[in-house]
């Protein structure tokens, strides 16, 4: 394999780790280990001229993440630009090179990485992830500098252990954290919505007092809450009111009357004829018998 370096390491304040996971294989078999594992973890501040090629890949995912200046990845043929927290990564066994912006070289975080779980991330699909919150580069930072002051110490199962899950954390602030662009306009009115309920619990909404509240219209609310629960705004309700009544019921401080009450019933047989219908038993053998809410 051909493994074109540039100046690619003697940077000024780099970090640069290699974790000897081949002298710790009765570690690298702990189920909370070989999910997810790192085998090299870096930080090439401003580095100029910094060049990587790898005609046939690597064994191991690669993750850039950019914390200033400008960079250059390419992929099978196919370029992508990074700037300022953007995160890529490029896939194990996928001819590659990466290298830094001539005028604006970029500073990046790196790690590779594998294990049994990677799959479960988008990690095939070469595309550039932006981080668009100061929190979110804040954490990435916090994260990264984990990794190397753990490293720097011993070389124990639970220090393996626990960098694994901090690699899984920032896999995950990468690919599975809420971005707030990519949060649609129907994702916060059903938020919201669903905020206004829970803090309505010992009421009867109908579907025009949800609208009121929220200056929705009732034909967009029902489209919007068929669309992402499969229920209409009030069968939602009526869903959570129940939940809620599983709880009250089973804390055995409640007898079914005040539970009834409680959650804005009046009639107690009422109440019941609902909490049947959604939960598949009545009440009191709910309360009775050894029943679970049905998720």
């Amino acid at each position: 394999m051909t493994d074109g370096i540039g100046k690619a390491e003697g940077f000024r304040d780099e970090t640069y780790l290699i974790i000897p996971t081949e002298s710790f294989t009765e570690y690298m078999a702990h189920p909370l280990i070989r999910a997810a594992y790192l085998t090299d973890v870096g930080f090439f501040p401003r580095a100029r001229e910094h060049y990587r090629e790898r005609e046939e890949g690597a064994d191991q995912y690669i993750l850039i993440y950019c914390t200033e200046g400008k960079g250059i990845i390419e992929v099978e043929g196919r370029k992508y630009h990074l700037g300022r927290s953007d995160a890529f990564c490029i896939p194990r066994h996928k001819r590659h090179r990466y290298y830094a912006d001539e005028k604006e070289p970029w500073s990046i975080l790196w790690v590779h990485f594998k294990g049994e779980s990677i799959s479960y991330y988008p990690v095939q699909e070469c595309r550039v992830i932006h981080l668009s919150s100061r929190a979110s580069d804040n954490r990435m930072m916090v994260l990264f500098k984990l990794l190397f002051r753990v490293l720097e110490r011993n070389y124990t199962l639970g220090n393996f252990i626990y960098i694994s899950q901090v690699l899984a954390l920032i896999l995950s602030e990468i690919y599975f954290r809420e971005k707030m662009d990519e949060s649609t306009t129907s994702d916060r009115h059903v938020t919201q919505v669903v905020r206004y309920m829970y803090q309505n619990l010992n009421k009867n909404l109908t579907l025009s007092d949800i609208s009121r509240e929220v200056e929705l219209s009732k034909s967009y609310l029902n489209a919007i809450f068929k669309a992402q629960t499969g229920k209409s705004p009030v069968e939602f309700f009526i869903h959570l009111k129940m939940q809620e009544a599983c709880k009250l019921l089973k804390s055995g401080q409640m007898y079914v009357y005040e539970a009834a009450a409680a959650l804005g019933y009046e009639d107690q047989y009422y109440f019941s004829r609902i909490f049947k219908k959604v939960v598949g038993v009545s009440p009191r053998d709910y309360q009775n018998g050894d029943y679970f809410y049905p998720e």
